[in-house]
């Protein structure tokens, strides 16, 4: 019952949060994702309903590295969405945390994204 509870409320900050934020070709949506074993973050246009880019710590050129979902693990991947957007001419970006605090990971997951160039 408690976890269904938290769940709930969960998804009632995801809505929240999505009503205010909207990914477009221009400047799509930077969502990021930390579950128990992997972090997976992707560049979403809203418009079209298309995923513009995609990196998770499941690739196959980053499991050699073993990227944790922990702060450091967090700093590697933002680092290399950061590179991946630029390969693919996305420059501005609007971040969503996915329900989450900005704090801790997802803060280090932005600041390292932010550091390489993305703009939010």
């Amino acid at each position: 019952m408690k976890l269904d509870h938290k769940k709930a409320l969960k998804q009632k900050r995801r809505w929240r949060i999505r009503k205010k934020i909207r990914g477009t070709a221009e400047r799509p949506r930077l969502c990021v994702h930390f579950s128990n074993q992997h972090i997976y973050a992707q560049c979403i246009d809203d418009k079209a309903g298309a995923t513009l880019l995609y990196v998770s710590t499941l690739a196959k050129d980053l499991r050699e590295e073993s990227l944790k979902p922990n702060a450091e693990g967090a700093a590697k991947l933002g680092k290399i969405v950061a590179e991946r957007a630029k390969e693919k001419k996305i420059e501005k970006v609007v971040f969503d945390r996915s329900g989450r605090i900005y704090h801790g990971c997802v803060k280090t997951f932005a600041e390292a994204a932010r550091e390489n160039g993305l703009q939010f």
